[in-house]
């Protein structure tokens, strides 16, 4: 059953079309890793997704009703989105607790104790439940993303967006987040990951979607996507990458 549907979604900046012309069918529980060269279009459709950029056109189908339809309630289908940022988007003059606490309380109007309880069940989730009063200026990259990860958690999401979550990570964290976020896969979350880490895309998705210049050059399984891939753009950015 999908629970995202996408259509004919564009994107535009001026006169710069981003996003031509998406379609995209998201099932309930399905990983889709989506992978392409810097400027292809990748973290623009994952904001489109999320409304933090207003789609120039196409829909947007959540449960089979279309979220860009006049009248819609876009506060509440964005509660349905949890969002990992590259760049972890978090509080730094708040603690851990309080970074997974505050959308909790002010967003889906949690009680304090509830947000709380909330938030240590996904700290410890994510390896954070030692840190609660630690500021977020005092942790490290990686620290900061387990946080991200653990306050998306508890909104209690339908779908998690994750945007490049290990790109502002040193190497030896990059793999402690990838573990997180693969268990996280085998729960049975839904997910949509836009990464460059082509063997952890290889690992943990049901479907690769391959983008470039603002499209979906080709898409499908990972063994199909990695082994035998069939547009030419695909093989090369593949030969590329995994070369390097």
């Amino acid at each position: 059953m999908s629970i995202l549907e996408i259509r004919n979604l564009q994107k535009a900046f001026g006169q710069n079309l981003i996003l031509k012309d998406i379609s995209l069918n998201i099932e309930v529980g399905e990983v889709i890793s989506m992978i392409g060269s810097s400027g292809s279009g990748k973290s623009t459709f994952l904001r489109s997704i999320n409304l933090l950029e207003k789609p120039t056109g196409g829909e947007i189908l959540f449960k089979g009703e279309n979220v860009l339809a006049r009248g819609y309630n876009l506060p509440k289908y964005r509660t349905h989105l949890g969002m990992v940022f590259q760049n972890f988007n978090l509080f730094e003059n708040k603690n851990v607790l309080e970074n997974v606490m505050i959308a909790q309380t002010t967003v889906l109007k949690r009680s304090v104790v509830l947000a709380q309880s909330k938030a240590m069940k996904n700290l410890k989730r994510v390896g954070m439940d030692r840190f609660l009063k630690a500021r977020v200026n005092q942790l490290s990259g990686g620290q900061k993303q387990r946080v991200a990860i653990a306050r998306a958690l508890s909104m209690n999401p339908d779908v998690l967006l994750f945007d490049e979550p290990t790109s502002s990570l040193d190497p030896e964290m990059v793999g402690e987040i990838l573990t997180i976020i693969k268990d996280l896969a085998k729960s049975g979350l839904t997910m949509i990951i836009v990464t460059h880490e082509m063997v952890f895309a290889r690992e943990v998705s049901d479907q690769v979607i391959f983008m470039d210049q603002g499209v979906i050059v080709e898409q499908g399984s990972p063994k199909n996507i990695f082994r035998n891939p069939r547009e030419k753009r695909t093989k090369e950015f593949l030969q590329r990458y995994l070369r390097a």
